[in-house]
């Protein structure tokens, strides 16, 4: 039988464990150091399995003595044919290896710094803080900020206000993915760049949101802790390059009371892909802080919240495919607010409800979204009667509402086709009402009944970078107020 050299079957073995061996890119890419340890202990079973099978063959040198010519003259026309094989596959082989090195050195370095992955918003929460959606298992870290100058016009009343400028906002948001099915998201806010020494107006730090979310099934899967409340279409989705302007709508202020957070627990998904939901079970209102300007000052915000009381908030969302870019989307709150404290000598249940519809179409470069608010809050009466017993007279009111429309155009492509950036005058106006039905016994404030129009320009050079400018002009039944001129940036990552 004819011997085949070593050099041959050395080669022809690494070519077939090649072979064997899956290509690295085929791979689904390790999401995790374990993965990536488990295709080395495959890969290296794989060797270990082909070294045991290997027989030694021993070389025959080239300066034995042959006794046959006619036997040498075969044995050099054998031998040259394998060396001419074993050279093509020696360089077939060392191509191979090189591509294979490569590959392992692109997973090493992406399990070491992981590639960015595209911002966008998943579970209602905006692109930023949706990060940890995204991650394949472990830490997840976003954020955002907001600065801008404000020029106060003063020319049409005094209200006190003074020219300023703030690093309104600056937040990090720190998500843990356990799990497929459990993960942690959270949002640690500093407001105004300093704590202020516990004045709220100077500064404060706050934790927004921070949660567990189980995935069960797409139609169903829980969400616990401090939850942001799925009410309109900013206090979720808050982050400034998503919404015009320097300020959030003040009907998301007033009426919305945005940021508004509760502790609580519920369920989220996808009805139908084209219907998805949001529903909680959160602590209450606190009517002891309700006042003429709406119910902000009532939020528990996890802060030793009180919760004899339960509120129970919900929101759809609908996203028909046969119109893409448009949303239809309503939310309501209902729940006591009273909380078993005393007001006016009388323990009433104050029965708070809001109830908000949306709607937002993105086509091309147009931006239009339009919302309309109502609230209704029973025994406003006696909070206002015990407003006043405190020496605090204001008028609570039973009945509260604010809507807002605002359209925006991306101008760039029209001049730079293929651009990245972005360029959009908007305009907005607003309507609200914090006490637009007084109780019995109580008159309204015509200096509440406010309206606002704005104009600016949004400007984004990159997809993760805003500047912004615009102007706003106040109005109330009562007369003028102070307008205002907002220069300012924001950012996320």
């Amino acid at each position: 039988m004819k011997k085949i050299s070593q050099p041959l079957i050395k080669s022809a073995v690494l070519t077939t464990l090649i072979s064997f061996c899956t290509p690295v890119s085929a791979l689904d890419k390790p999401k995790t150091m374990e993965d990536m340890w488990k295709i080395i202990q495959a890969q290296q079973k794989q060797i270990d399995e082909m070294k045991t099978g290997m027989v030694a063959v021993p070389n025959t040198t080239a300066n034995k003595d042959v006794q046959n010519r006619e036997k040498k003259a075969a044995t050099s026309n054998v031998q040259n044919s394998e060396t001419k094989v074993s050279n093509s596959n020696v360089k077939n082989l060392e191509r191979k290896t090189n591509i294979l090195s490569q590959e392992v050195e692109k997973l090493r370095t992406n399990l070491a710094i992981p590639e960015e992955k595209a911002l966008k918003s998943a579970y209602g929460l905006g692109p930023a803080a949706s990060k940890v959606y995204q991650v394949g298992k472990g830490l997840s870290i976003g954020g955002y900020g907001e600065a801008f100058y404000q020029d106060i016009v003063s020319d049409k009343g005094d209200s006190g206000a003074k020219s300023n400028a703030d690093l309104e906002r600056m937040v990090l948001y720190v998500g843990y993915k356990f799990t497929d099915r459990i993960l942690m998201n959270s949002e640690l806010e500093f407001e105004h760049a300093t704590t202020g020494e516990g004045a709220e107006q100077k500064g404060e730090v706050s934790v927004e949101f921070a949660s567990l979310d189980f995935f069960l099934n797409p139609m169903v899967n829980a969400r616990a802790g401090l939850v942001l409340m799925p009410m309109g279409m900013i206090n979720r989705i808050h982050e400034p390059l998503f919404y015009f302007g320097n300020h959030r709508p003040v009907v998301d202020q007033v009426i919305i009371p945005t940021t508004w957070r509760e502790m609580g627990v519920g369920l989220f998904g996808a009805i139908t892909p084209e219907l998805t939901y949001t529903a909680y079970v959160v602590n209450g209102l606190n009517a002891e802080g309700f006042e003429s300007v709406g119910i902000r000052e009532g939020r528990g915000g996890g802060s030793q919240g009180l919760a004899e009381n339960f509120g129970y908030v919900a929101q759809m969302n609908y996203e028909p495919h046969a119109l893409p870019g448009v949303t239809v989307g309503g939310a309501a709150y209902l729940g006591n607010s009273g909380q078993d404290e005393v007001y006016a000598g009388l323990k009433p249940n104050v029965f708070t409800q809001l109830y908000e519809a949306h709607v937002q179409w993105k086509y091309r470069g147009l931006e239009f979204r339009t919302l309309g608010a109502w609230g209704h809050i029973n025994d406003a009466g006696i909070l206002s009667a015990n407003k006043a017993a405190q020496g605090n007279p204001q008028t609570i009111g039973s009945q509260n509402y604010g809507w807002y429309t605002e359209v925006g155009y991306d101008v760039l492509p029209l001049m730079f086709k293929d651009t990245p950036q972005y360029l959009a005058p908007f305009f907005r106006y607003e309507k609200y009402n914090t006490i637009a039905s007084a109780p019995e016994g109580f008159a309204g404030d015509p200096h509440l009944n406010q309206r606002v129009f704005q104009v600016g320009l949004q400007y984004k050079p990159i997809p993760q970078v805003v500047i912004k400018a615009d102007y706003r002009n106040f109005s109330a039944a009562s007369g003028s107020l102070p307008d205002d001129f907002n220069l300012g940036f924001g950012f996320i990552f």
